[in-house]
């Protein structure tokens, strides 16, 4: 493995997000003196907070899986993710809702799917999760250590032994119809495939081996930091800071000084010099490329995801059909991965993730209130409507959105909204996010593995990436891989594996304040 040369003792981290901070904790783990740099006053950079009249919006990710990956960050300087945050497993993972009306609860636990396949879809498909199962867990161990937990060189790195045990799995096939070997039932198979869209790519061409994604939604299990999913940061952040590293919040990095081809100090809008002996750059691409000068020659332009719009909404009442993690799925398939990959359209029928925080932490708003977050995928402003459209176009596009959940059965939810706050590909855009989308570069083949963006930038001897735009990819628990890659790059190597206490499986008791069962 490829790593920095020359003097590594003090690292600046730029970026106070989710791979930001596992770089810290690792650095500081293998004793290096680490400053964050961070231009928002709070850390989590798109797993975020915003207080919008007293309801505490996560305006990132809502869900957590792999929470053992985070665990890793934490045990590096002797703590604990468990210590830190409360988890409270999920169950269901999520409620699948389809337009034929029948709705499906994913459980992670073996036993109680294939007993919900089988009342939703007859005892052939219940054999057929069973198969399905055992196959997402197979493709998890076949790629977790060599093509997703690894810092890439080379693509003659892919031969490997597990190279032909992934593709003995089918992991070269297409995801769709590779999932289809085990369901026939078309909206079985949605919900175990729509995570595609997490890669960027539509399921009929995704490449099987994505479907690592569903095993972590719907196998490894779903959790739920009480607080939020920004508790997960600001706990990462606290214990970095009782390590050590040293915070500049508000501070925004604008130069980045060079000298015989190293970085030698970062300099602030406020025109603070840090000095340094390497950096770790986590914003995305374009704002990284920038304080680099260009970027890196491809043979093909950057392809990036779709983006989405998101509608956070605090409202006086909720839905008893709502679980924590709601899948609302249209009847187009096929049609709406086109529109959203291929011709640019905002959904014509679409596939809605709605998400309840409130279910299992009433404190995140005021008393007697509820908080969703209603996540729409779309273009990205290369595909289909520029940034500044969405000026006119969001406001629009948000009375749809409405419409179409209280089509779907949330009544009066319209009316029911005391506090909103509307995100849109314009949104992202003003933050830095290349093509208008939170979610970077898609995972088509050529963007993947040794194919993807390196971590260690040529030209640069003390210079390495971290986030979702380059190794290993989009998600919470690849960005944290990605944080802990980018400093091996740095130390030279990963640190001793460890052994993880798992978070307590419990019961949760259901809030008087309103639940999936119990709202009010």
């Amino acid at each position: 493995m490829r790593t920095v040369t020359g003097p590594t003792d003090h690292v600046v981290v730029v970026g106070a997000g989710l791979s930001g901070l596992a770089a810290a904790l690792h650095l500081l783990g293998a004793g290096r003196r680490v400053t964050v740099v961070e231009r928002e006053a709070l850390p989590g950079g798109r797993a975020g907070r915003v207080e919008l009249g007293g309801y505490l919006v996560d305006t990132g990710p809502t869900v957590l899986t792999m929470p053992e990956l985070a665990d890793d960050a934490f045990a590096a300087v002797g703590d604990s993710l468990y210590r830190r945050v409360d988890l409270i497993p999920l169950d269901p993972a999520y409620r699948a809702r389809f337009a034929d009306g029948s709705t499906l609860d994913v459980h992670t636990d073996g036993d109680a799917m294939e007993a919900e396949v089988r009342r939703f879809a007859g005892p052939a498909e219940a054999a057929g999760y069973r198969r399905l199962r055992s196959w997402l867990e197979q493709l998890y161990q076949a790629q977790m250590r060599r093509f997703i937990d690894t810092n890439f060189d080379s693509p003659f790195q892919l031969l490997h032994p597990d190279l032909a045990r992934l593709a003995a799995l089918g992991g070269f096939g297409r995801l769709d119809p590779g999932i289809g070997r085990f369901l026939s039932d078309a909206r079985l198979r949605r919900v175990f495939s729509f995570q595609a869209l997490y890669a960027g790519v539509a399921p009929a061409r995704a490449l099987a081996a994505y479907a690592v994604i569903a095993y972590m939604d719907t196998v490894a299990g779903v959790w739920f930091p009480r607080g939020g999913m920004y508790a997960l940061p600001r706990a990462m952040a606290d214990a970095a800071g009782d390590a050590g590293a040293e915070f500049r919040w508000s501070a925004e990095v604008t130069e980045l000084e060079r000298s015989a081809g190293r970085v030698r100090a970062v300099r602030l809008s406020s025109g603070e010099r840090i000095a340094c002996d390497a950096v770790v750059l986590t914003p995305d691409l374009p704002v990284a490329h920038r304080l680099l000068g260009r970027a890196p020659r491809r043979p093909v332009r950057l392809r990036h995801s779709p983006s989405a719009v998101i509608l956070h909404a605090g409202t006086d009442r909720t839905w008893p059909e709502l679980a924590h993690h709601t899948i609302s799925f249209g009847s187009a398939w096929e049609r709406t991965f086109e529109e959203l990959t291929r011709t640019g359209e905002l959904m014509s029928d679409p596939s809605l993730l709605i998400t309840r925080p409130t279910t299992h932490d009433p404190g995140l708003a005021p008393e007697g209130k509820h908080l969703h977050y209603v996540l729409a995928p779309c273009p990205n402003t290369t595909t289909g409507p520029p940034a500044t459209s969405w000026h006119e176009l969001g406001p629009r596009y948000r009375d749809s959105l409405v419409a179409e959940l209280e089509r779907r059965g949330l009544h009066g939810f319209g009316g029911s909204v005391d506090r909103e706050l509307l995100v849109t590909p314009v949104d992202w855009t003003a933050q830095g996010h290349a093509a208008g989308t939170p979610f970077s570069v898609s995972h088509t083949f050529a963007q993947t593995g040794p194919f993807r963006p390196r971590n260690l930038v040529r030209g640069w001897d003390n210079v390495v990436l971290a986030g979702c735009g380059t190794t290993p990819g989009v998600g919470v628990p690849t960005v944290l891989i990605s944080g802990k890659l980018a400093a091996a790059r740095i130390t030279g190597g990963d640190r001793p594996g460890r052994v993880h206490t798992p978070p307590p499986r419990r019961t949760v008791v259901p809030s008087s304040k309103g639940t999936a069962d119990d709202p009010t």
